[in-house]
This record gives C-alpha cells, sequence and structure tokens, in this order.
C-alpha cells in the first residue's frame, strides 16, 4: 500500500473549491433558500450512513444560525418504521409524502448518487413541483445528480473528499444567508 501524498490530497481539496461553477451553484442555491424561506418553506434533508450525519449538522446550522427552518428524517423510529412497511428504497420518498409542505425544499446528499431511497425521494419531489437540490461524486453521470434543480458534484472518486467537500459547501451556503464566515453560534 503507498503513503497518501498530502501535497496532492490537499490540492486537489484546493482545485475542487476554486470552481467558477461551483461560486455560481452556490450562489444559486441561497437564492433557492432565500425564496423558499420568503413563501414560509422548510428544507427538508436527507442522505444514508455518513452523508444522514453531514445533514444532520447542516440542518441544526441552517435552523439555528440562518434562521432557516430545516430538519432531517433521521430518526431511527422514523427510518425503520417506514422501512419495515414500505421498503427502504421508498422509505424517504414516503418520509418526504408524509412531511412535505407546499413550498419545502428537498436536499439529497449520496457520495455515490446511487442510493435508490434518495432517488425515489427525489422523483417524487419534483413531480410534485417542489425544489430538489443534490450533492454527489464519483460518477459524474449518477442518477440523483440528474434529478435537482442545482446539483452540486465533486469529481473525485476519494470518499472522504467527496463527504468533507458536501459538508463544507453545505455549511459555506449558511455563511452566505448569514453574511459572514465569523459569528458567535450561542
Amino acid at each position: 500500500m503507498s503513503e497518501l501524498s498530502l501535497d496532492n490530497y490537499f490540492g486537489e481539496l484546493a482545485q475542487l473549491l476554486q470552481s467558477r461553477d461551483l461560486f455560481e451553484q452556490l450562489g444559486q442555491t441561497k437564492k433557492l433558500i432565500e425564496t423558499m424561506q420568503q413563501k414560509g418553506g422548510r428544507m427538508l434533508l436527507a442522505g444514508n450512513g455518513g452523508s444522514a450525519g453531514i445533514v444532520a449538522h447542516a440542518a441544526v446550522d441552517f435552523t439555528k444560525q440562518a434562521k432557516v427552518p430545516a430538519m432531517t428524517f433521521n430518526e431511527p423510529g422514523l427510518i425503520t418504521a417506514f422501512s419495515n412497511d414500505y421498503g427502504y428504497d421508498l422509505w424517504v420518498q414516503k418520509a418526504f409524502e408524509f412531511y412535505a409542505q407546499t413550498d419545502d425544499i428537498l436536499v439529497l446528499v449520496s457520495v455515490s448518487g446511487m442510493s435508490k431511497n434518495l432517488i425515489n425521494a427525489a422523483s417524487i419531489a419534483r413531480a410534485d413541483g417542489h425544489k430538489v437540490i443534490t450533492f454527489t461524486g464519483k460518477n459524474s453521470q449518477n442518477d440523483l445528480r440528474q434529478m435537482g434543480d442545482v446539483n452540486f458534484w465533486v469529481d473525485s472518486h476519494a470518499y472522504n473528499i467527496v463527504e468533507g467537500l458536501h459538508m463544507i459547501w453545505l455549511t459555506s451556503i449558511v455563511d452566505m444567508i448569514i453574511g459572514k464566515s465569523v459569528y458567535n453560534v450561542s
């Protein structure tokens, strides 16, 4: 096994953080969220595994710091009951159907962009006229990336780089809404 080159690792991160397309997507997402908020909508966020942790953190930051109502479907009872009743591939879709209100935005985070439960949720959200924002990585043609109004994509197959950038991008949007990057969090 070869040793990790930190120069290459952080060089890849720096390159991925400086894309002009990224800056445009961040601005577009900020506008979508502000429009949603003006209409009384909320952000509903979902992900699996590590991505579930990322959306949980982001939902708290959007709600507490940016004053944007946000929630996840990470409640274990909800996940297990809906998975049991509707199947794992449909549990996020069903949670969205039960909880979504007219002007809510669905935010989906998946390293591969191939998680069926998230793809199904994006499909129903789009069919119902909701805005969808996706965060994916790996294959540029992943299914989830094709389904959003804004589609953040990390051009990397390194799992930790993809997840790390998803978190950075989400918290950057929080900071953009607040209008600064240094502020009191209590």
